[in-house]
Order: C-alpha cells, then structure tokens, then sequence
C-alpha cells in the first residue's frame, strides 16, 4: 500500500506556501515514513498524475479560503473533497493545473485514489513574503497532525 502526500502552494506569497510548509512539517514527524512519499508539489503540474495513479491513499495540504478564521485547519476526505473541488465557488487557482484536474485525469484513468483527503488550511495574507503569518504558522502544525491521525487510521 502506498501513500502520496502532496504539499501545494507557492512559497513566495506568504500563507499561499501553506501547503508546502504542512508537508515538510508532516515529513519531520513520521517516525518511519516506508511506504509515503511526500512531495512539494508547488502550483502543481500534470506531471504529478503518476503519483495520483500510484497512490491508494493520497493526502493533499493547500492554503484555501473556508470562511474561517486565519490558521483554521478543515479535513475534507473522499466525495467531500470531491464536492469542494468541485462547486465552482472556490477560488480559481492561478495555477497552471488545479487539483480538481488532476483527480478528474485519475478518475478517467480509473486510479483515483480509494482514500483521500484534502486538508486546508485557511490563509491570512497572500502578498509577497516568505514567512508564514502566526497564525498560518499553527495551522501548519495542526494540519500535519491530523495527516498523522489519517495515515494512522487508513495504514492500521
């Protein structure tokens, strides 16, 4: 069984890195990462799809606007990732590919993957910066803690 934990965001706008920075969190914590890979997937790219068709379980961090207060972390899992992704009224990503469009590209290809998740974390400021604000900075720590949980859970 493999898991792809995917960090997405770009760096250079402040809590947009959000995602990135939860990965690299994630990756400190794991006690013996055999099996996950985790990825800074920036702003994302087709050539990730490999990773998607790979993956049983499959965990995406990314800054996004939930209506909450800044650093609020929101676990979606399976169709209601599905269903976020996908109700139009999300911010559209400036991205070059978004991630709704790489798992329609999985599910074509009949490799979703069976457990996902997306864990959000809501942003605060998306000007030029390298810093996480301090609330986004706690999201981070929370976000990864609750991938740990999931991957417990999906890997028992």
């Amino acid at each position: 069984m493999s898991s792809v934990v995917l960090g997405l965001g770009n760096i250079l706008l402040t809590d947009d890195g959000a995602g990135v920075h939860a990965a690299e969190a994630l990756a400190q914590r794991l006690q013996s990462p055999a099996g996950i890979r985790i990825l800074d997937a920036g702003t994302l790219s087709f050539t990730l799809l490999p990773y998607f068709e790979e993956a049983d379980n499959l965990i995406v961090f990314d800054a996004a606007e939930i209506g909450a207060a800044p650093g609020t972390v929101h676990c979606l899992e399976n169709e209601s990732m599905d269903a976020f992704l996908g109700d139009g009224t999300r911010r559209r990503s400036v991205h070059e590919v978004g991630l709704a469009d790489l798992l329609g590209m999985a599910r074509l290809e009949d490799a979703l993957p069976a457990r996902r998740a997306l864990i959000c974390i809501q942003a605060a400021d998306l000007s030029w910066g390298l810093e996480l604000t301090a609330a986004v900075r706690a999201g981070v720590q929370t976000a990864a803690g609750e991938a740990l949980r999931l991957l417990d859970r999906w890997l028992s």
